[in-house]
């Protein structure tokens, strides 16, 4: 994924911050609890296509987002 086009990218519905996961390739929204699907290196930043992330799942990447550096 091209590191200039993550930068710039938002939530199209809350223009929030992004997270970029590599291995799962996709996209994800902690405000909108929504994960977007990368697919040939091109993002799909349609809500439609966005999958809702489970409990356990959001609850892992904001404890990721919120821990101190070590």
């Amino acid at each position: 994924m091209d590191k200039q086009l993550l930068e710039i990218l938002v939530c199209p519905l809350c223009k929030g911050e992004l997270i970029y996961l590599r291995e799962q390739q996709e996209l994800v929204c902690l405000a909108d609890k929504l994960a977007y699907p990368i697919r040939d290196d091109i993002p799909v930043m349609l809500e439609s296509e966005a999958r809702k992330l489970g409990l356990d799942e959001y609850d892992a990447l904001h404890k990721r987002r919120t821990a101190p550096a070590a």
